[in-house]
């Protein structure tokens, strides 16, 4: 029997979601469609399990998929393991933008959704045939590095099979107790805000599944114990077809609660927000992005500070949590701005908050400006986390920016803001206030060098900034 192994490779840093590891569920997809058709498979998520090298070394093909910060370690497991002689795919948004860079690395990759191409290049490797028909792939003929054109591979999304989880093998102590499941029932994203990949990954035709597909999925998960996450860029991208599936999932009576992505304009329907917490909605996860009416013009966020308000009260009035996020970095920030958006978050009392480094990521269109015009300062792929600016700003000095992060996390959750969560009984926000708190400073511990060096880094000279240091707050640094 042959046998492919699925990796996807660990973040580099530290993140908000460090204690909460979720595997993302191309892989498993894949190694489900490759386990239905009678591969033998394993899945290593190394944020999940630690990769054994044995495993490896046993199998046919190796697919590692990757974002932009695991990129250095996805190259890496993929040279270790092509010194084996064992050919290795890769796919992701990251290799799917910049595919070229990828086959250093890499024997095969796939750009954009894998589920088609990946199971036309199964058919012809199988088969002993040749790639240079099936579209989207990326290889090598002549030692040539050959790019077939890029077309939309845009699957029945009903047709892709349940994930299986079981190919995880997690450690039993991971089994027990609270587990969140991920759930997708859609792709795409009728948005395009600058700064995103997404549409360039899935484009913005807003495809989703069935009402009964994804019930089916559900029913596999019913239990209390369990916490469904939709994967979603957007759940409610499309209100009729969310209504008709919060509806179905009521009659249910489906005993998890559940989690997921929406915008603002989630609140314009309040028919809407009455059916998610009705279906046992828990916590939404909000682009806020910014108070700042021109970065969220800037950013084409196609929505107003006045509605982002709006949403927090009416999703809270309906006892649904809201973490919020927030991006930092546009060059129409500065220090005003993001005390202002730190205390929006303050004043609307929302549940956890993220507030992020804009990043200009591959594929977006933040990342071509920025790239053009001569911005980027590191091009270490690993630091493009959100966590770490990686690019010169506007209104900031690198470390002004990295600074402005901080801060804002540092303020909103500061022993004064946990002792208005203890006081109104806020227990499960007190219990995250908590764990940002702590990670905030582990943060800065572990990325002291990080800090130190952009500290001494001054702008390139030509570069069109326009620093304002006044308002910058004092810190304890």
């Amino acid at each position: 029997m042959r046998k492919i192994v699925f990796i996807e490779p660990k973040a580099p840093n530290l993140h908000i979601f460090s204690k909460f590891p979720l595997p993302r569920l191309g892989g498993l997809i894949l190694g489900t469609m490759m386990k239905n058709r009678g591969w033998e498979v394993d899945v290593f998520v190394e944020e999940l399990r630690k990769i054994n090298f044995d495993v490896v070394r046993s199998a046919d093909l190796v697919a590692i998929s990757t974002i932009t910060s695991t990129a250095p370690r996805a190259y890496a497991i993929a040279d270790k393991i092509r010194r084996h002689g064992i050919p290795v795919i890769m796919g992701g948004p990251h290799v799917t933008f910049l595919a070229e860079e990828a086959m250093e690395h890499a024997d095969y990759v796939i750009r954009g959704e894998g589920e088609q191409t990946l199971m036309t290049f199964i058919d012809a490797w199988e088969k002993g045939e040749g790639f240079s028909s099936i579209p989207n792939l990326s290889y090598r003929m002549d030692e040539e590095v050959v790019h077939n054109p890029f077309r939309p591979s845009w699957v029945d999304l009903d047709q892709i099979p349940f994930p299986d989880f079981s190919l995880l093998k997690l450690p039993k102590w991971r089994q027990k107790g609270r587990r969140t499941i991920p759930v997708e029932t859609s792709r795409g994203c009728p948005f395009d805000c600058s700064f995103c990949a997404v549409t360039g990954m899935f484009g913005r035709a807003y495809r989703f599944r069935s009402a009964g597909n994804v019930l089916e999925e559900l029913r596999r998960h019913n239990d209390r114990r369990k916490i469904i996450f939709f994967y979603d860029d957007n759940f409610t991208a499309n209100r009729k077809r969310a209504k008709e599936l919060l509806e179905a999932m009521i009659r249910e009576k489906f005993k998890f609660r559940w989690t997921a992505q929406v915008r603002a304009d989630v609140a314009k329907d309040i028919e809407l927000v009455r059916l998610m917490k009705k279906a046992r909605c828990h916590t939404v996860y909000i682009g806020f992005e910014s108070m700042n009416p021109e970065s969220l013009k800037a950013m084409k966020k196609r929505q107003t500070v006045e509605e982002i308000a709006r949403a927090a009260g009416i999703l809270q009035g309906h006892g649904i949590h809201i973490h919020g996020m927030f991006v930092i970095g546009f060059d129409q920030d500065n220090w005003r701005t993001v005390k202002e958006t730190v205390k929006f978050a303050q004043k609307a009392r929302l549940t956890s908050t993220q507030f992020m480094i804009l990043t200009p990521l591959p594929g977006s269109e933040f990342y071509e400006k920025i790239k053009k015009e001569g911005r980027i300062r590191f091009h270490d792929w690993g630091l493009y986390d959100a966590h770490h600016v990686v690019f010169q700003p506007a209104r900031f000095s690198l470390v002004g920016l990295q600074w402005a992060q901080i801060f804002s996390h540092k303020k909103f959750y500061s022993l004064i803001e946990m002792a208005k969560r203890f006081v109104e009984g806020r227990w499960f926000d007190l219990y995250l206030a908590r764990y940002a708190r702590n990670l905030n400073r582990l943060w800065q511990k572990k990325n002291k060098t990080f800090l130190r060096v952009i500290e001494l880094l001054k702008p390139r000279k030509g570069a069109k900034i326009s620093i304002d240091y006044r308002e910058e707050p004092m810190l304890d640094r």
